[in-house]
């Protein structure tokens, strides 16, 4: 596939054996990727989902592509409906395909083309506790994360949540890609501490692709 639309390459630094960091690898799409995001959430708004026991999520989410990731009283799933509008998903913009499919092959995984893209939208304090993504059917496929906006702290675990994790910081344009013997390993967000940036304001925007289906 070419890279062309990326230019020069970032660097990999790898924070974790199968875990690879792409410092400031979005921000040459940076206008395309705020644009399509805009147009996303007109068609699938932001929501604070519930968890399974109840709880409404701090972040809150919504999905593009040909699945979406729901939780709700009844547990944690794809589905292909929007639940809160009972519409397909907005469909994946080709900004979002090019960027983590050239971040994915970057980092070793060439075959990459993600259906799913979970969409985060971080306020202040709020946060992702270590989990797994587990819901996807082939595990041997990697995770594309894309940081926007103000800065977070990512932390990555082990294979159990009660291992110590590694915490490291994440810069709008940031891509971290994770597979192999990695693609288990529990991570999560710190909450995120009071910020602004100029094109997001005071928010932080993860853009998490997978291959679900």
């Amino acid at each position: 596939m070419s890279l062309d639309l990326f230019g020069n390459i970032t660097p990999i630094e790898t924070a974790l054996a199968g875990v690879s960091l792409l410092k400031e690898f979005a921000l040459k799409n940076e206008a395309i990727l705020l644009a399509d995001l805009a147009t996303i959430v007109t068609q699938a708004p932001f929501r604070h989902m519930v968890t399974p026991s109840g709880f409404a999520m701090s972040v809150a989410m919504t999905n593009c592509g040909e699945l979406g990731w729901v939780t709700d009283r009844q547990g944690y799933r794809y589905t292909q409906l929007d639940p809160l509008t009972q519409a397909s998903w907005p469909a994946m913009p080709a900004s979002f395909l090019t960027l983590s499919r050239a971040a994915a092959f970057t980092a070793g995984y060439a075959d990459f083309t993600p259906d799913a893209c979970l969409i985060n939208r971080y306020q202040t304090g709020a946060r992702m506790g270590l989990h797994q993504d587990k819901n996807e059917r082939d595990f041997t496929q990697p995770i594309v994360s894309v940081s926007l906006g103000v800065p977070a702290m990512f932390q990555f675990g082990g294979f159990k949540r009660a291992d110590k994790a590694l915490s490291f910081p994440l810069y709008h344009g940031d891509v971290v890609v994770w597979g192999g013997d990695a693609r288990l390993r529990y991570h999560g967000i710190l909450p995120l501490k009071a910020n602004v940036h100029p094109a997001l304001g005071k928010v932080r925007i993860n853009l998490t692709f997978r291959k679900a289906g």
